[in-house]
């Protein structure tokens, strides 16, 4: 599997906001399969002291939370740094960084927070920034043709659980994925006698002056 969805927690919504979880699970989008997983608490002290920023509306966010999910997120946390050498060992065992497509839940969230937060480790992201991908972006495109299984299908787990929210957008993204490659309708566009796919329509000009 080459596709891996992130979910991070945080203490701020900037670029390099302080992480706080990291939840990661390899899926295969043409079949709705998730693999291998990944979950990791990072200390907030941690984060800080590579000079995350932090934002006062998160912390009254997560204070607003519920409690399960805001005692997962003090149990057993690692150095900022450690968490994300064990997320570089865990996506080189099970992919090849320079192919795998890192998907996250907001263009500017999840993949630059990540890759910020290597950059201030002096650590090297396991990933190529080519190969960013956006949730937000497959859940519109299903909106479009008419499906929103992030709205509909039911989520399992712990909200705000860093591997829990990555299983459910992995689930999602691969139903809308799977609904958009469908083999379309052949289209009313004739097919070139010569092959090589469809005719293109003359078209007249008519001059108005």
């Amino acid at each position: 599997m080459n596709h891996l969805m992130i979910d991070l927690e945080t203490m701020g919504n900037g670029p390099y906001a302080p992480i706080i979880s990291i939840g990661a699970v390899f899926f295969d989008p043409n079949t709705g399969d998730t693999g291998d997983d990944f979950l990791v608490n990072v200390s907030l002290e941690s984060s800080m002291r590579f000079r995350a920023r932090p934002d006062a509306s998160t912390i009254l966010w997560w204070m607003e939370q519920g409690e399960d999910a805001r005692k997962a997120l003090a149990t057993d946390t690692q150095e900022l740094s450690t968490a994300l050498c064990w997320l570089s060992e865990f996506v080189a065992k099970h992919a090849k960084p320079r192919f795998v497509q890192v998907w996250g839940n907001g263009a500017s969230f999840d993949c630059v927070i990540l890759r910020n937060s290597y950059t201030l480790t002096g650590q090297e992201a396991p990933w190529q920034w080519w190969n960013d991908r956006d949730v937000r972006t497959v859940v519109e495109m299903g909106k479009a043709i008419g499906i929103d299984p992030k709205r509909d299908m039911p989520f399992e787990g712990t909200r705000h659980s860093a591997l829990d929210d990555a299983i459910h957008q992995a689930k999602y993204v691969s139903a809308i994925w799977q609904k958009l490659v469908q083999k379309q309708p052949p289209s009313n566009h004739p097919i070139s006698p010569h092959g090589g796919g469809l005719t293109t329509p003359a078209i007249r000009y008519v001059s108005l002056i």
